[in-house]
């Protein structure tokens, strides 16, 4: 749906261009980021979109950005009562609730994408692992699965979503800083995919040395495209066969996310 269209009668004209036509949708919960100054529209936003998704049952406004080491924004709800959901994405489901662990819905083609990859028998490192999207879909290829997670409501959802799946014989789960990785795991991997957070490239450098050489990294950065070709050369001297890459969505204007296919 078109949130402005919806709106259009019922909020000015020059408040309504501030509004971003973009909202998330995760589980039935839908998720808006409401600008500074709009914030007397509230009922008029939510009821839009309850109005224009009969299957949305909760509405939330994002107000403030990723914040601390679990990466949860803050999140106000303007409909509905409760946070918590079941998300469904290429035959998956994971519980989860979004007040107290973060979740992209966006990069669900990204995740089947690197789990059609994966075959069965591999073993498979996953840092910064969440509720499980990029753990649970190799698992159930087959793989064995190590998933690192610091935040301790992130690993209950992943513990729930195992058993939604049926994979929890396949995912161990370690609650825990994917900082200490090297320190806890001494085994080597066929793969590992790092969906890292922003600003921390150097877990490549620390992950790295897990994998088997002819493993492969599923690897994610955010650069401007500019940046794109000297992070190339870079890999490459740093000993790696760069299969592929691609942009997989903006982050901020001019930069984005990019996933890099690795081989050591």
């Amino acid at each position: 749906m078109s949130l402005k269209t919806e709106l259009q009668g019922k909020i000015p004209g020059s408040e309504l261009e501030k509004l971003s036509d973009r909202f998330d949708i995760i589980g039935d919960i839908a998720i808006v980021a409401i600008p500074s100054g709009m914030e007397r529209y509230k009922p008029e936003i939510s009821g839009a979109i309850m109005g224009g998704m009969h299957n949305i049952r909760t509405v939330l406004n994002k107000v403030s950005k990723l914040e601390g080491d679990r990466r949860v924004a803050d999140l106000e709800i303007l409909a509905g009562d409760s946070t918590e959901t079941i998300h469904r994405e290429y035959g998956f489901v994971y519980s989860i609730d979004l007040k107290k662990v973060f979740f992209n819905a966006r990069l669900g083609f990204e995740r089947k994408r690197i789990a059609s990859q994966v075959k069965s028998g591999e073993s498979v490192l996953v840092p910064f692992a969440g509720v499980g999207p990029f753990a649970i879909p190799p698992a159930a290829a087959g793989a064995t699965v190590v998933a690192v997670e610091m935040n301790p409501f992130a690993c209950t959802s992943l513990r729930q979503s195992c058993e939604l799946n049926k994979v929890e014989d396949r995912v161990r789960i370690i609650n825990a800083d994917a900082a200490h990785i090297p320190e806890m795991i001494r085994c080597k991997f066929d793969r590992a995919i790092i969906p890292t957070p922003y600003g921390m490239d150097h877990f490549l450098e620390a992950v790295s040395p897990l994998v088997r050489k002819g493993g492969h990294l599923h690897f994610y950065t955010f650069k401007v495209k500019e940046q794109i070709p000297k992070l190339v050369k870079r890999y490459e001297n740093m000993g790696f066969e760069v299969e592929s890459y691609r942009r997989c969505g903006n982050v901020a204007p001019g930069v984005s996310r990019w996933a890099f296919d690795l081989k050591k």
